[in-house]
């Protein structure tokens, strides 16, 4: 391949924890006697794409799953090798918190194959750890990391989740409401997006414990199984974000109804302080002859202080009617 993005990582691993980084050009000379070769794949660049489906020497539809450009997890057993597809957490600079990248995997005990289109966290994590000589020694502990990798990953985000609803339910306890109805729809549609992939995954992952085969021993299974439980504690989290969310926005809701009615009740007291008021002046104001006091200087004052008298009258009915 002519660009070295269409091949992001090229690892032939010594089954001691560390792995000789091999370039492009080695690909041809490589055997299966020669050890278990990761390729990891940027699955957008063209190159990549005519190595998998020509060169790879890989079945069609393993080919072209690793090349999809939507997916959705899922674990697929094939010829005792596995075909995978997880959704992680993007933790680069800029990234959404919901934002959730996919990484495609086909794995036997000869050679392991992942795409990508973003930057997968757990690959780059892998690839350092071979690096250093402390990664995976064969294909079952490569996909127990990777998959261990992936739904740590997402601790972080979980709760910081939790923390903000948190925060949330703080605010409307101080009514600091400013812009609370938009921060906590955002929120739960951070927390649906994040559980629609989570979901499958979850289903993908017992699958996986289940699958007969032959190079996953119990062990690893029970392995597999624990960061299963992991993530089903993440889900259960994040349902439990949305629950409260959702309690949230009804206790705000109800605070709002509780503003908008004790001002409405406000304003109810003092139209009703005012409509006798209104009706005196207003029968008052007719132009027709006979009005009391018409000739009088003293009569705008005396109607004055009746006014004040009748509306503090009221006043005092409506304080012991419990009105107010």
């Amino acid at each position: 391949m002519s660009n070295p993005s269409g091949l992001a990582y090229a690892h032939l691993l010594n089954g001691k924890g560390g792995s000789v980084r091999i370039s492009e050009s080695d690909l041809p000379q490589w055997q299966a006697e020669d050890g278990l070769l990761w390729l990891h794949f940027d699955y957008t660049h063209p190159d990549a794409e005519r190595w998998l489906l020509e060169q790879s020497g890989l079945d069609n539809v393993i080919a072209n799953a690793l090349l999809e450009e939507e997916t959705r997890p899922r674990t697929t057993s094939i010829n005792d090798g596995l075909l995978m597809s997880l959704r992680g957490i993007n933790h680069y600079e800029d990234a959404r918190s919901d934002d959730l990248i996919s990484i495609r995997m086909w794995i036997d005990t000869r050679i392991i194959v992942t795409t990508r289109r973003e930057m997968s966290y757990s690959a780059a994590e892998l690839d350092k750890l071979l690096s250093k000589g402390n990664g995976p020694k064969n294909s079952a502990e490569f996909l127990i990391s990777l998959v261990d990798l992936t739904v740590d990953g997402m601790s972080d985000t979980v709760a910081g989740f939790e923390d903000v609803i948190a925060d949330y339910e703080d605010a409307v306890l101080v009514d600091d409401t400013e812009n609370l109805h938009n921060d906590i729809a955002h929120l739960r549609r951070q927390v649906i997006k994040m559980r629609r992939y989570l979901a499958p995954e979850r289903d993908a992952l017992a699958r996986l414990t289940l699958e007969k085969i032959s190079w996953l021993s119990d062990y690893d299974r029970i392995q597999i199984h624990e960061i299963s439980d992991n993530l089903i504690r993440y889900i259960e989290n994040l349902d439990a974000v949305r629950e409260r969310a959702v309690l949230v926005q009804e206790e705000l809701h109800s605070k709002t109804s509780e503003q908008l009615n004790s001002r409405m009740y406000v304003l109810s007291v003092i139209a009703a302080v005012f409509l006798p008021l209104g009706f005196v002046t207003g029968l008052l104001g007719i132009n027709v002859g006979g009005i009391p006091g018409a000739n009088d200087s003293h009569a705008f004052t005396d109607v004055i202080v009746i006014l004040c008298v009748v509306a503090v009258l009221l006043l005092f009915l409506f304080r012991w009617k419990k009105w107010f």
